[in-house]
């Protein structure tokens, strides 16, 4: 956490440095690009808060309001992050349409030039430290400040492309021509956050490649239970929350059983950070020749055993057998 939150305080202080020079510089210039880019680094700066607020309040462990903890503190606040990447890109065209009609002066351009290549450079780096952050992590507010970021360091040098354009052919009408198309990349970004945080939001399930190191988890510990079914997934923040049903002998031990659901939940918190893991466990009663001689081949755990001949809904006591 002390990472998550360190990250969080480097993006905040080096987007007021980046988004006062940029708006200083971008009115003694009278050059909508650069102002365009002032505010996307002043929405970045909001956006920081809310990251090292969510990420804050996501550290917190559950409660009795938040018994599955607050991860999705993170989820919702990269999608208001997004939002406002979306209200830069708004707010920019608004301001630069006008002047596609006719030519505007713009002035230093040697000092925007300058501005444009540091902020590029910075946010270059911070944006790289919070991405790493992100992984280590799996922080998706963090993730977000990242791209928020890294879409700077795009935006920064089409400025500067164009600041150079304008300077080699005295032609004006790039600076609002650049500014617009500088919001078709703050939209994308914008947008591929809404809907990766609206997966978390709805409990999409992990994706295929996780679900698969599940279930390869699983099936190394094949020889010891008889099958399983209804794997679940979910995520929450850098939470991930796997329930499925194991199905094992009637006759065996709760103390067993509790052994083996212990290993594989050992097993897969060892491959995914802040796993959260629920086996209900079920007892085959079946007279199938697999369910006769399950301790024995589980003892000897070199038989397969998850073609038992189970059915959930016809199960039978000992009593019914």
């Amino acid at each position: 956490m002390n990472d998550k939150l360190r990250a969080a305080r480097l993006s905040i202080a080096s987007n007021t440095a980046l988004t006062l020079s940029k708006l200083v510089v971008g009115l003694l210039m009278n050059s909508v690009s650069v102002l365009s880019e002032g505010i996307h680094s002043g929405l970045d700066l909001i956006a920081a808060l809310i990251a090292f607020f969510s990420v804050r309040e996501s550290s917190k462990p559950a409660d009795e309001c938040h018994p599955f903890g607050h991860g999705k503190f993170e989820n919702v606040a990269s999608i208001l992050e997004a939002l406002l990447i979306l209200g830069a890109a708004a707010m920019i065209i608004a301001n630069a349409y006008p002047k596609l009609r006719g030519a505007v002066e713009i002035n230093s351009l040697g000092l925007g030039a300058t501005v444009m290549g540091v902020s590029a450079l910075v946010n270059y780096f911070v944006s790289r430290e919070l991405m790493r952050v992100a992984r280590k992590t799996e922080s998706p507010a963090l993730a977000a400040d990242a791209w928020h970021l890294r879409t700077d360091v795009y935006t920064s040098l089409g400025v500067l492309a164009g600041i150079i354009a304008i300077k080699l052919t005295g032609l004006t009408i790039l600076d609002p021509i650049i500014a617009i198309g500088v919001t078709f990349l703050i939209v994308q970004a914008g947008v591929k956050l809404i809907i990766d945080s609206m997966r978390s939001i709805l409990d999409v399930q992990l994706p295929e490649t996780e679900q698969q190191i599940i279930k390869e988890i699983l099936s190394k510990f094949s020889s010891q239970y008889l099958e399983y079914h209804d794997l679940r997934t979910r995520r929450a923040g850098s939470q991930r929350f796997i329930v499925f049903h194991l199905v094992v002998p009637g006759g065996r031990a709760v103390s067993k059983v509790h052994d083996i659901c212990d290993q594989i939940e050992e097993e897969i918190c060892s491959r995914f950070m802040g796993a959260n893991v629920m086996i209900h466990t079920e007892p085959c009663y079946r007279q199938c020749n697999n369910c006769n001689q399950a301790e024995e081949r589980i003892r000897i755990m070199n038989n397969d055993l998850t073609n038992c001949d189970y059915n959930a809904q016809a199960k039978q006591s000992p009593e019914e057998k």
